[in-house]
């Protein structure tokens, strides 16, 4: 975040000191994004150690809305210093990084040890005794317990235990490919959304009138406001039915009529923009975010890497990297493609989720297979719920 907020205002600097280089600006933005880049999979490791698998969806669907409300607020203060300059939209966000920055290094526990809890994974291991123990009293061993008994016991080897996994060998955990590429997709969708919808609106006539450039950036927020609401529904759904790939694959799914929807009727009057556009961000931005959060918490401490929080991260990096490739892929192709109308540009979205719906199906149905021998998904288990 320190490095985040120095390069943002080294940007705005060359508002002051007149620098016309492209090479500059090239530079300073690659660097911003590689520091920018480390801090997701940070994050999301330490909020992953706070939280166990059952209460993850929820949780981080909501923490995770910080990722719109910030596209939002950074939006706000940009437009509302650029009457001064240029310069002062990156200068002062940049300034505001850096002090929360500061906040965070002084006052983030990074795990439940630091304040003298008990860690998740401890816990996870004496429910695996208590049940060790019922099970030799006479009670049915389930294959869960089994594979948990197994993971106490590698749990006992020590340090081993707290090595940091390697890359390829976390690109072969099991879901992670997946999940990754599904993320490429739906990520692309996403930040073509983010970075051309106020030119979108600016374009395309609502109700008969051309929006000023003002107007449509204030009204593309909506769609990050969706994001918030969609997040959180995503996590809440995907906790209540066990099944993060289904939930994922409903809300992909769905986006596709949504989008169709806002194409077609989006600019009849302004009502139905706001409303089809808040229902495209909830529905898009659900399984990113659950994808980026949950998704990648739940992988990263899966029983073949025993919780090790450093796995949690470098799992992270790589389905967060892969999801930023089709960030940057897609907003490029946006601008080729708009050029031949923006028709072109919807059916491009609508098949890249139809692509990042490909990546989970083999997933989906191994969870509604689980669910389903498990009885979680009978009529009196969701009465009972």
């Amino acid at each position: 975040m320190m490095c985040s907020g120095i390069l943002t205002i080294f940007f705005g600097l060359g508002y002051w000191f007149g620098v016309h280089l492209l090479g500059y600006f090239m530079a300073v933005q690659v660097l911003c994004g590689l520091v920018q880049s480390i801090g997701w999979p940070c994050v999301v490791a330490v909020v992953g150690n706070w939280f166990e698998k059952e209460k993850r969806g929820l949780i981080m669907g909501v923490w995770s809305s910080h990722t719109s409300v910030g596209n939002i607020i950074g939006s706000v203060v940009a437009s509302g210093v650029l009457e001064f300059g240029w310069g002062w939209s990156f200068v002062v966000p940049g300034v505001l990084v850096i002090l929360v920055g500061i906040l965070v290094f002084l006052f983030l526990p990074v795990s439940p040890e630091h304040l003298g809890f008990e860690s998740l994974v401890k816990e996870i291991q004496m429910n695996v005794e208590v049940k060790g123990i019922e099970n030799l009293e006479g009670k049915v061993e389930s294959e869960e317990a089994g594979l948990l008994g197994t993971e106490n016991a590698d749990v006992n080897t020590g340090a081993d235990s707290l090595a940091a996994i390697g890359f390829l060998e976390a690109w072969r955990l099991p879901g992670v490919a997946p999940f990754a590429f599904c993320l490429f997709f739906s990520k692309l969708v996403s930040y073509t959304f983010l970075y051309w919808l106020p030119f979108y609106i600016r374009h395309t006539a609502v109700a008969g009138v051309h929006l000023s450039h003002k107007t449509a950036g204030n009204l593309s927020a909506i769609f990050d406001i969706g994001g918030v609401f969609g997040g959180i529904l995503a996590g809440l759904i995907s906790d209540m039915i066990e099944a993060r790939a289904v939930t994922s694959i409903a809300f992909l799914l769905l986006s596709v009529p949504a989008l169709v929807f806002y194409r077609v009727y989006g600019s009849l009057s302004m009502v139905a923009n706001i409303l089809l556009m808040f229902l495209s961000g909830l529905l898009v931005n659900g399984p990113y975010s659950l994808i980026t959060t949950a998704v990648a918490a739940d992988l990263g401490t899966q029983t073949v890497i025993r919780g090790n929080s450093r796995a949690l991260a470098t799992v992270t990096a790589i389905i967060d990297g892969t999801g930023s490739v089709g960030a940057a892929l897609g907003p490029l192709l946006a601008g080729y493609i708009s050029t031949t109308g923006w028709n072109n540009v919807f059916l491009m979205l609508i098949f890249a989720i139809f692509c990042a719906t490909l990546f989970l199906i083999r997933i989906a149905r191994t969870e509604i297979k689980g669910n389903l021998n498990e009885g979680k998904w009978s009529l009196y288990s969701v009465g009972t719920q």
